[in-house]
């Protein structure tokens, strides 16, 4: 199975080298190539979409979509962000195919999490007032409950029995990394700039990705 990752991580070089150098023709074809592949190996390695893989697959082709919308030489951010918004909810309706158990972790978890993103979008929303975009906090205050909804999913199997616990170790690490890269995102884009915030996005993109559906793969077929 790690073999099959070679041409997934192949594009994905590529794209972040595209992305540092500044190459938009090579990123338009690597950035949706990437989610391709990946998809492909999530179904060569479940045998078909089926189950629980289904909506994680149904989430790879929705961030697809999201990475084309926010990729067009005009950005369509609200596109872009509904896009996403319902490939993490493919991801939480993937990882709760039964009721989450109540645990003190995951107790934990949602209250730290609760808390990052309460001071997350309140600096947002500071950003918004001043470029004149009010009319966006509802749609990035629903979209910021989403993923960290879907962050919380992935931690929350770490607490459920029918979980190996390597696979959500790495669904964890995964859904992270993919929620870091959605803050750098809305971060430079709406509170102030982050050196060198084009190649730190794609790279956590990326890995958060790549290593969410591994782990998932882990899950199913081990």
């Amino acid at each position: 199975m790690l073999l099959m990752l070679a041409p997934i991580i192949l594009s994905a070089l590529l794209d972040w080298l595209a992305v540092y150098k500044g190459w938009k023709k090579q990123e338009y074809v690597l950035k949706p190539l990437t989610m391709l592949l990946l998809f492909i190996f999530l179904f060569v390695n479940t045998s078909g979409l089926n189950g629980v893989t289904l909506w994680f697959g149904v989430g790879i082709i929705l961030s697809m979509a999201g990475d084309i919308f926010l990729m067009l030489p005009k950005e369509q951010f609200i596109a872009g962000l509904v896009a996403f918004l319902l490939a993490h909810i493919a991801y939480i309706i993937g990882f709760n195919q039964t009721i989450p158990p109540f645990s003190l972790p995951a107790l934990v978890w949602a209250v730290l999490l609760g808390t990052i993103a309460a001071q997350l979008h309140k600096q947002i929303l500071v950003g918004l007032v001043k470029q004149g975009k009010e009319s966006l906090q509802k749609p990035i205050l629903a979209y910021m409950a989403v993923i960290a909804i879907m962050l919380l999913s992935a931690l929350i199997t770490l607490s459920r029995p029918e979980w190996d616990t390597h696979a959500a170790i790495t669904v964890s690490i995964g859904a992270a990394l993919f929620v870091l890269s959605d803050a750098i995102l809305v971060w430079n884009k709406f509170v102030q700039p982050i050196k060198n915030r084009r190649v730190m996005n794609i790279v956590t993109y990326h890995l958060g990705q790549i290593i969410l559906v591994y782990g998932v793969i882990m899950q199913v077929s081990g």
